[in-house]
């Protein structure tokens, strides 16, 4: 998880802690990392004027109506603890600080591209996020987050009938498995990569990062493939999005890897897709925004009344 502190635009505080959100059945665990997120960055400011939240799963009125973050939590308990969980983390926040503290949430691929788009100061912005699963958003002719639930994560990208199916949606060949740290452990092995049963796929996923760090051809291997699946997926999304730059981030685009996505993916519709090639800018934000870029973002959402 990432938290940003962020004051008049400038960010003053970032921090990325390693937790288990997927695999999680007790909602006091989300609930407590989310409190402690905010403390955190709280703690770096004179006052808190506003809270901006920028999550997996679809968003209304600041609820969480659905979302895989949450795969192992039941539904009673999802209704009872986790639809409101971000409001009552800001209530709990609030009541701490003695004044009331206004939050807004939203989907995390929303903030992708918003992140994206303040990065390059343009617009038409398709924002992709390669973590625990794959955040899609988009930022339109106008520079606005659109509403629209924009769950990439769950779009087709491959039509093999033996193709990995999603535990979640129960739904084979989608996004998620394709460009998150799924998509990592899922090639390990075919490149010849033994990853330890014990590790959560977080581990799993770093472990991988550090082959390629050495320089590990078969680590190379698994990042080009996903380069490859991103290069033909792009003509896929840029059927239903005017894009013009579309930003890749997450923690798997983190490293040598994520350089190796790029170039594989530009390379590949450098071949097979000129058109689009000379359409769409792909690329990377640099190291930091890469991996905290989404919460320094969704700072941003909030209006904050002084």
């Amino acid at each position: 998880r990432k938290v940003s502190a962020v004051i008049d635009g400038k960010t003053v505080y970032s921090e990325e802690v390693v937790w288990h959100p997927k695999t999680e059945s007790d909602p006091q665990y989300h609930f407590d990392g989310i409190v402690s997120a905010f403390r955190t960055a709280a703690s770096k400011m004179p006052r808190v004027d506003g809270i901006g939240v920028s999550s997996a799963g679809v968003y209304i009125d600041n609820k969480c109506m659905v979302a895989s973050l949450f795969l192992k939590v039941g539904k009673d308990e999802f209704d009872k603890k986790v639809k409101n969980i971000y409001t009552r983390a800001a209530e709990q926040l609030s009541s701490q600080l003695g004044y009331h503290i206004p939050v807004v949430v939203a989907n995390d691929g929303d903030v992708s591209a918003l992140a994206g788009a303040m990065g390059l100061g343009e617009n038409n912005v398709l924002g992709i996020a390669m973590g625990t699963s794959e955040a899609g958003g988009y930022v339109d002719m106008k520079g606005n987050i659109t509403g629209w639930l924009n769950e990439l994560a769950f779009a087709p990208v491959d039509l093999f009938e033996g193709a990995m199916a999603d535990e979640w949606s129960t739904d084979i060949g989608v996004g998620c498995k394709y460009f998150s740290q799924d998509a990592v452990i899922k090639l390990a092995p075919r490149a010849g990569i033994a990853l330890g049963e014990n590790l959560t796929p977080a581990e799993k996923l770093k472990a991988v990062q550090e082959l390629m760090a050495q320089g590990d051809a078969r680590a190379k291997e698994i990042y080009e493939s996903i380069g490859t699946y991103l290069a033909h997926t792009m003509k896929l999304y840029c059927r239903f999005y005017d894009v013009h730059h579309m930003i890749v981030l997450g923690r798997v685009m983190s490293g040598e890897g994520g350089s190796v996505i790029l170039d594989t993916c530009l390379r590949v519709m450098q071949e097979e897709y000129p058109e689009l090639a000379a359409k769409v800018r792909v690329m990377l934000p640099d190291e930091k925004t890469r991996r905290v870029g989404q919460s320094v973002a969704a700072a941003s959402l909030p209006e904050c009344r002084k």
